[in-house]
């Protein structure tokens, strides 16, 4: 058998980027309870019952807080979650995801 030489090329990329990041917002109303802020927000974002807590102060306090940030098809995927659970509980609960 003959030995046979290959060469291989190294293709160096240097058009890639980081895929672009999304933050959810979370925002106030008059009428979606505190206990069930901390629910979508322990359940759908998996915040620890006291950081659920304090994230649900903070958008009482000042109308609105970003509770995560993602890649856009997990962001939008967790808004239309939470929002889902708020429509069946009859809350008009608001989030969005805007990118960073």
């Amino acid at each position: 058998m003959a030995n046979e030489q290959t060469s291989v090329r190294d293709r160096v990329r240097s058009d890639l980027k980081e895929p672009r990041r999304y933050k959810v917002i979370i925002f106030n109303d008059d009428f979606t309870t505190m206990d069930f802020v901390v629910k979508v927000l322990t359940s759908v974002f998996f915040k620890s019952q006291p950081e659920a807590e304090a994230l649900m102060l903070d958008v009482h306090r000042k109308g609105s807080a970003v509770v995560g940030v993602y890649s856009y098809d997990v962001a939008r995927s967790k808004v239309r979650k939470a929002t889902a659970m708020a429509r069946d509980e009859g809350f008009p609960l608001r989030l969005e995801c805007k990118p960073l």
